[in-house]
């Protein structure tokens, strides 16, 4: 960790002392925005992640700068791919920073349009998120991670569900020690069983557009048409794994994939989830995991056991995957989802939480950004 803050240090003083002037000199004068922009390209190193085109044909517009365009888009707080145009064509620094000279060499809407379908296909800003936690937070001992989900509101018609079986009987739990069928297991029990790998838990996962319930802070239940973003947190408000599903599934069936997600990228100490992950299969693979399990328990009669003292003064940082979902949805475009389908959806909110992650690097590292709307 103290290494890790050494070479975020550095990369600040390089920052304030040579990059920030240096563009200044040749650009023009620097906003907060642009100088937030500049350290969190910086930082991602996007440069040569994508490979260069071959064969015959016209070269295709550089997807690389469009990329750019695409996290200056959740920056600036676009709401349309056609705002993210008009500020390019007026921002000159902006736009000479995401690589285009000229107004004239920008790439039309429709190219925009065909890039992103691109980098959702490829899973582009998934693939740079995990390469940048691998880059910055593989080394750190993480104390907390804090697992929740957000409602994710999309223009989008709700997907008719396949018509409905017969009713299966409920499902009782299973206090014989014997294991169940696999037909009579449930999702949550599958997962756990270690005859999934990742990859076969979240294709199970369904992401159609649907309709979803959940209370709110004030215990008021709230609907929304949409998606469902679970997220893994780590201490410092910083963004460890995510998956996107359907408005309608229940937290806890995305607990154990987001668990497997987090175990690969660091290592932690305690898990934090509420009264929506509480189950014997969820602490069980926690702890499997070499993690504590700290969970709001929900109140089942007689059953019923409240968190220790020292366990509740833990679980109050479970608070700070809240501010996290404020800031993706208030300061990086995540309440303006504009796009349809679950792949182009997820890309949209994986630019705006790839910008979140790198911010809240620079942050914790103490560099000393610009005051801006961020703040």
């Amino acid at each position: 960790m103290d290494s890790l803050l050494q070479l975020i240090g550095s990369f600040g003083v390089i920052l304030q002392e040579r990059l920030f002037p240096a563009l200044e000199s040749e650009l023009g004068a620097l906003s907060p925005q642009h100088e937030q922009f500049v350290a969190l390209l910086g930082l991602l190193s996007m440069d040569g992640a994508m490979a260069a085109h071959s064969g015959p044909g016209r070269p295709p517009h550089n997807r690389l700068n469009i990329a750019r365009a695409f996290v200056a888009k959740a920056v600036f707080q676009c709401p349309t791919t056609r705002a993210l145009l008009d500020r390019l064509a007026c921002d000159s620094v902006l736009r000479r920073l995401c690589g285009w000279e000229t107004r004239a060499v920008i790439p039309d809407e429709s190219i925009f349009s065909r890039a992103f379908a691109q980098f959702a296909h490829t899973q582009f800003a998934q693939r740079m998120h995990a390469k940048l936690i691998q880059r910055t937070q593989a080394q750190r001992l993480v104390g907390h991670i804090v697992r929740d989900a957000t409602a994710i509101e999309v223009r989008e018609k709700v997907q008719s569900k396949p018509s409905a079986k017969a009713p299966r009987p409920k499902s009782r739990p299973n206090r014989s020690g014997k294991p169940r069928a696999w037909e009579k297991m449930t999702r949550v029990e599958r997962q756990c069983s270690g005859r999934m790998t990742l990859q076969q838990m979240l294709k199970e996962l369904p992401q159609a557009c649907d309709a979803g319930c959940k209370n709110n802070s004030r215990g008021h239940k709230s609907v929304w048409v949409g998606y469902k973003l679970h997220l893994d947190v780590a201490d410092g408000q910083i963004p460890i794994s995510c998956v996107l599903s359907s408005a309608s599934l229940h937290d806890g069936q995305a607990a154990v994939p987001l668990a497997l997600m987090t175990a690969r990228r660091v290592t932690s100490c305690y898990d934090l989830m509420d009264s929506a992950y509480d189950s014997f299969h969820i602490r069980e693979h926690s702890r499997s995991l070499g993690h504590v399990p700290i969970i709001e328990p929900q109140k089942r009669g007689s059953r019923f056991v409240p968190l220790s003292p020292h366990q509740r003064k833990r679980f109050c940082e479970r608070t700070i995957i809240e501010r996290v979902f404020s800031r993706l949805k208030d300061e990086f475009g995540g309440r303006f989802v504009r796009v349809r389908g679950a792949a182009k959806v997820m890309a949209h909110l994986m630019f705006g939480l790839l910008a979140l992650t790198a911010d809240q690097i620079l942050r914790l590292g103490g560099i000393p950004l610009p005051a801006s709307s961020f703040s």
